[in-house]
């Protein structure tokens, strides 16, 4: 692993954080106090995940020390992240209510095994594309759906490449390839998806 291959591992985190702020803020009037706590911290705890992964690779292709626990923290909060953020927009787009969303927000119980976490995570990443869709699909803005879909499936080969352990740093350079465009559409679509401001606010 080296300092630049490290470096580019912020690229997708930046991209999800403003294509996440992006979202909050566009979602934000149509979300009940609930769901949009959902979603918001399901987003954080996203980002989060990812820069504390970010970071253990710099600071061990620096040589500065091996903290594991910032990388082994990663698929738990990553996973349980993406499904209350896909909670939060499930729940808007399916049951419109200014209530808050309490009986979802509890977050799944925390295993040892690795596949548990994956499992998690693709369901989701999957119910927060599909309830962006959704909502896309209101709005008529098409455009949005195939954006969204790329992104998942580009994360989606993320997820089986962030398992593997990868000798060959041309593999790595691949997997991080394929994370910053997933992250690159996710942010896309989240630019797409915003409405026009009347021209009074």
């Amino acid at each position: 692993m080296s300092i630049p291959m490290a470096l580019v591992d912020y690229i997708p985190v930046t991209f999800f954080l403003i294509g996440a702020i992006l979202l909050q803020r566009e979602l934000y009037g149509q979300m009940g106090k609930g769901q949009f706590a959902l979603f918001a911290s399901g987003t954080i705890v996203v980002f989060i995940a990812g820069f504390f992964k970010a970071t253990w690779k710099l600071l061990y292709a620096a040589g500065v020390c091996d903290f594991q626990a910032l990388s082994n923290c990663f698929f738990p909060m990553q996973s349980v992240g993406f499904l209350l953020a896909a909670l939060g927009v499930l729940a808007m787009v399916f049951y419109k209510t200014k209530k808050a969303v309490t009986t979802a927000a509890v977050a799944p119980p925390f295993f040892s095994g690795t596949m548990v976490f994956v499992v998690v995570m693709v369901l989701g990443v999957l119910g927060l594309d599909l309830g962006l869709c959704v909502e896309a699909a209101r709005r008529k803005k098409y455009v949005v759906l195939p954006v969204l879909i790329l992104s998942f499936l580009f994360v989606l080969g993320m997820g089986y490449l962030s398992s593997k352990d990868f000798v060959d740093p041309a593999m790595n350079w691949i997997a991080e390839g394929v994370n910053i465009v997933g992250q690159g559409l996710f942010l896309v679509g989240a630019l797409l998806l915003r409405g026009k401001k009347k021209s009074h606010e």
